[in-house]
């Protein structure tokens, strides 16, 4: 078998050959009648009428040999077959054929429609000629890319050579519509937010840095789809906005975590956690329903149907049932000792973040559909109190283990807003990377006062669970580390 180099090295003969005649190997325009995909959907039209069309595409299998020749060809709406045999496509067309043409080389064919002896639905040609001659071979088209590292740094390849993939990605594109489209209906306004910001409010992770050149500062990637400022859309009048947009966080990766993705955050005035959570789940059956035609799913150990009633999980009470531990009354000795007991690791011993971990070991065991309620006061500092003053007004929708969404009841008391900001600083200063950055000109707004909301955002991790596949999978080109 000819090596990589062989392979490019005999293409390049053929590069040569055709530029020696003349003949460009990259022309930058076509003449294209025809999709592929029309060809299919009008077939009996184009046969009856015996029109000449001309359609392009990537050629990704070729079979045949002496007086005839097979060949499928892709434009991405769809693949055909197309037919060069003799004496109808003559002796010229055919020489081409064989003499410069490569599997993964794009062309462009003219003929006409017909039905092959087999009763395959074909195009005969009668003209071909090149529009962008291929270096290097495609991938086999048994075996695909194997290696996941290739893969990723391959996507094109990947894509092109599996159709099951470029499917998720038109269903994620679909996903993103469908969200879009719900909110509009529903009165929303789309959004543009800075990506770039001084501070990183929002959510507690820990942001990417760089440098404004211009302006002479330190400045950050953003970690939320604008919270803080979408929030300053209320006060400025707005009563429901939405953005879609991405987001970045420097922070590990795992299966359902990544530095860069597509985050969704709404906010509507004069509404509270309660309209919230109404909203989310009319949203999610939604996106459910037109996206995949189901309610139902089966993914991470889980099977769940969103049309079953979402129960309202409390938080405490939840940690209390799975591990006999009271989070209001245990110190943060008592914490670590039950982790520990439950093996479950865990940074430092920050209060928030050893209650936040304890309660992630707790998700993994609830299926959902649910909403998860009345959080502590110190995991939400932008949410309003509840009743007793103790617990937040925060809902999360839980499905197959994992939270898929966080939504409050929006603070809007700038006294009590200063107050969390500052303990958040104590945090950070005392080395939590992932604590709040304090906005004070979000608290000045504030005080000029914003109207009651509620806010929510989801991501692109709720489309992964849907299909069942690590969130680096349904990315088109996740990061990987240059050779």
């Amino acid at each position: 078998m000819a090596s990589i180099d062989e392979l490019r090295a005999e293409r390049i003969k053929k590069l040569e050959s055709l530029q020696k005649q003349g003949i460009s190997s990259y022309p930058s325009s076509s003449s294209r009648t025809h999709e592929l995909q029309s060809v299919v959907d009008n077939f009996s039209e184009l046969e009856s009428s015996t029109k000449t069309i001309i359609v392009n595409g990537r050629v990704m299998s070729s079979r045949g040999q002496g007086a005839i020749s097979f060949i499928d060809l892709y434009d991405g709406s769809a693949r055909f077959q197309v037919v060069i045999k003799l004496p109808e496509s003559t002796e010229e067309v055919m020489d081409f054929y064989r003499d410069y043409v490569d599997i993964g080389d794009f062309v462009e064919v003219t003929g006409t429609v017909f039905v092959t002896k087999s009763g395959q639905q074909s195009i005969l040609v009668t003209k071909v000629s090149m529009l962008s001659k291929a270096l290097l071979p495609l991938p086999d088209k048994f075996h695909g890319l194997q290696d996941e590292e290739l893969r990723m740094r391959e996507r094109y390849l990947d894509i092109l050579t599996n159709p099951e993939l470029k499917d998720l990605f038109t269903k994620k594109a679909k996903f993103w519509d469908v969200t879009r489209n719900f909110l509009k209906e529903k009165g929303f306004l789309e959004v543009e937010t800075p990506t770039i910001e001084v501070t990183t409010g929002g959510a507690e992770a820990r942001p990417f840095s760089t440098f404004h050149n211009d302006y002479d500062l330190d400045v950050y990637m953003r970690i939320c789809v604008g919270e803080l400022w979408q929030k300053r859309l209320m006060a400025a009048g707005f009563s429901k906005t939405f953005e879609i947009g991405r987001i970045y966080r420097n922070e590990g990766s795992s299966p359902d975590h990544l530095q860069e993705f597509t985050n969704c955050e709404f906010y509507m005035a004069y509404s509270n956690y309660e309209d919230g959570m109404k909203l989310v789940q009319e949203l999610y059956r939604k996106i459910a329903t037109e996206v995949f035609g189901t309610t139902s799913f089966t993914t991470r150990g889980h099977t769940f149907d969103l049309n079953d009633e979402w129960k309202h999980i409390n938080y405490t009470d939840e940690i209390l049932k799975q591990t006999g531990l009271d989070i209001n009354s245990a110190d943060e000795k008592v914490i670590v000792s039950k982790l520990q007991e439950l093996k479950v690791k865990y940074d430092g011993n920050n209060r928030e973040r050893l209650i936040d971990t304890l309660w992630k070991y707790c998700r993994k065991n609830i299926t959902g559909p649910a909403f998860l309620i009345n959080h502590p006061l110190l995991v939400a500092p932008l949410a309003k109190a509840g009743v007793d003053g103790k617990t937040a007004q925060v809902f999360q929708p839980i499905i197959a283990g994992s939270e898929l969404g966080r939504g409050y009841s929006e603070l809007n008391d700038p006294l009590d807003q200063r107050e969390r900001f500052e303990v958040q600083q104590k945090l950070l200063a005392g080395g939590d990377e992932e604590a709040m950055m304090a906005d004070w000109e979000f608290v000045e707004m504030l005080e000029h006062g914003m109207p009651p909301t509620c806010g929510f955002g989801f991501g692109e991790r709720l489309f992964a669970f849907f299909v069942d596949k690590p969130v680096r999978e349904i990315q088109m080109f996740p990061l990987v580390k240059p050779k």
